[in-house]
């Protein structure tokens, strides 16, 4: 998982194809008025043997096993080995043969010939090579590259490695599915934690009278509807009249309990969507609650009509005012919910939020 920050104005796109040998073929294309291409190819004789790697905002990311993550400017790399420009569409000659570039059979020729390890920006050991990058200014995330150490994150500052105060997050659950850290897209620098009862949304700011530090604290809190079990610490007494106490051990991802399963963020209406499920009997049931960006407050919940199995694939997707559920069931049978959000005058309420003219009130699906 990668995040290098907001996305520019100039993108690049990537396409790796898998080779039997620890290497990798991008084909890049510079999204920037014109139509120029580039292949290259990461020889393990140049990189080792990596595991992947990828392309994003200009960086090359190269992964490999051991848990190391390596970053590298694509455009210092471009301008130092590119052996020839590309133009999509234009005749080209390339080995003695000439052709149009991107059409068969000439294709794309491999116009970037990297013989020289390019200098390194940047290098961290992360279990399972997770790595973001994020926040102002520039931090990242990781997880100690040791297995006992799954589900504790470090945030870092980009410049020199130093642990942010209050750093390291490690949210105290047991459950079957761990809990997911990323940086929030929404370009404000927070970072969003979720578990299976809550999302915690952090905020980075420069420690008081130490600007050269910053430290982690809790922007807001949003928490899972659930009743205390009865069942727990429930006293008991020995014979010799000792009270004792029983404690039984739920998940917290327990299904008969309301669980956070997707979080998103609709950045044109400036929300945070949250789905959470509960198995009730044989089926669950689902409901998307819209929490405001700014503050966490709930702004409103639509139950999913359909019910909710939690052994099957789900993704929700949030568009202003559309919303896809996405089921995929056993043997590749999907399954496609689509909501739509109405405004309803009779339920018309006057906002106290100052800042923005939408009503987050006055709809409904």
């Amino acid at each position: 998982m990668f995040n290098t920050g907001p996305t520019g104005r100039h993108s690049t796109a990537c396409f790796a194809v898998p080779c039997s040998v620890p290497c990798a073929t991008f084909f890049t294309h510079r999204d920037s008025g014109d139509q120029q291409k580039g292949d290259v190819y990461l020889s393990p004789q140049i990189f080792g043997n990596i595991t992947d790697a990828t392309l994003s905002h200009g960086i090359l990311i190269v992964m490999y096993s051991s848990g190391l993550v390596r970053l590298y400017s694509f455009q210092a790399i471009t301008k130092q080995f590119m052996q020839q420009k590309l133009d999509l569409g234009c005749a080209c000659r390339w080995g003695g043969t000439t052709g149009t570039v991107g059409e068969a059979p000439f294709g794309i020729p491999c116009n970037i010939k990297i013989t020289d390890t390019p200098p390194l920006l940047f290098e961290v050991s992360s279990l399972e090579n997770a790595f973001q990058i994020g926040g102002h200014p520039w931090h990242y995330i990781i997880t100690p590259n040791k297995k006992k150490q799954k589900g504790v994150f470090h945030i870092c500052a980009l410049k020199d490695n130093s642990l942010a105060k209050n750093g390291i997050q490690e949210m105290e659950c047991c459950s079957l599915e761990s809990d997911w850290i990323y940086f929030h897209p929404d370009a404000s620098g927070r970072i969003i934690h979720v578990g299976p009862n809550q999302v915690k949304v952090l905020k980075l700011s420069e420690v008081e009278n130490n600007s050269a530090q910053h430290q982690i604290s809790e922007d807001f809190v949003i928490l899972a509807n659930r009743e205390k079990n009865k069942n727990e610490n429930l006293p008991t007494v020995t014979a010799s009249g000792r009270v004792v106490k029983r404690n039984f051990s739920i998940l917290d991802d327990d299904p008969e309990q309301e669980t956070f399963k997707i979080v998103d963020y609709e950045d044109e209406l400036d929300l945070l969507s949250v789905v959470a499920v509960t198995q009730i009997d044989a089926e669950g049931k689902a409901h998307l609650d819209f929490h405001c960006n700014e503050y966490g407050t709930l702004l409103k919940s639509i139950p999913l009509v359909e019910s909710w199995d939690v052994t099957y694939s789900h993704e929700v997707y949030f568009d202003r005012d559309l919303v896809l559920h996405i089921e995929q069931k056993p043997s590749r049978v999907f399954s496609c919910y689509v909501y739509q959000m109405v405004c309803d005058p009779g339920e018309e309420e006057e906002t106290t939020d100052k800042r923005s003219k939408t009503d987050h009130n006055n709809f409904k699906f």
